[in-house]
């Protein structure tokens, strides 16, 4: 009976620590969720859109290399270059790859500047990359058609 004694409160404690992780983590998804809600972009006024033409990207490369799984990663390498005389706090592009027949195959975003990256001055110009896990297996080995799709001052 002594052993008893012992181990109830020790099934306490192990149930509490794991209720609190529990809570803790339902906290911690919920937070992610209304920050991914907060963060959702605003529409686009007139502005804006007609701004999406003063942007525009140079030197698209596709690169690969091997993950730490064994895997192959597929990137995307290129410039974005604002030539307006806005600052851009937010630039969505449209990635359109295709295959030899010209087809869309797959459509991806990029988004190379964000809320949490500097904005893009009037006339600079700034590197960016996208990583993409699995190309179909359609694709034509070229770099995508790149159209800016969303930008905000």
């Amino acid at each position: 009976m002594a052993t008893e004694d012992r181990s109830t409160p020790i099934l306490i404690v192990i149930a509490l620590a794991l209720l609190t992780a529990i809570i803790g983590g339902l906290a911690l998804l919920r937070r992610d969720v209304s920050r991914s809600v907060a963060t959702s972009p605003p529409p686009m006024g007139a502005d804006e859109k007609a701004y999406l033409t003063q942007i525009s990207t140079a030197d698209a490369h596709m690169s690969a290399a091997e993950n730490f799984l064994g895997g192959t990663v597929t990137y995307l390498n290129a410039r974005v270059t604002n030539n307006g005389t806005r600052r851009v706090r937010r630039l969505t592009l449209k990635l359109e790859f295709h295959d030899t027949l010209e087809q869309v195959v797959l459509r991806e975003a990029a988004r190379p500047i964000t809320l949490r990256t500097p904005p893009l001055k009037p006339g600079e110009t700034r590197a960016f990359q996208v990583g993409f896990e699995h190309m179909p297996a359609e694709w034509n080995q070229a770099p995508p058609a790149i159209t800016p799709e969303y930008v905000s001052f």
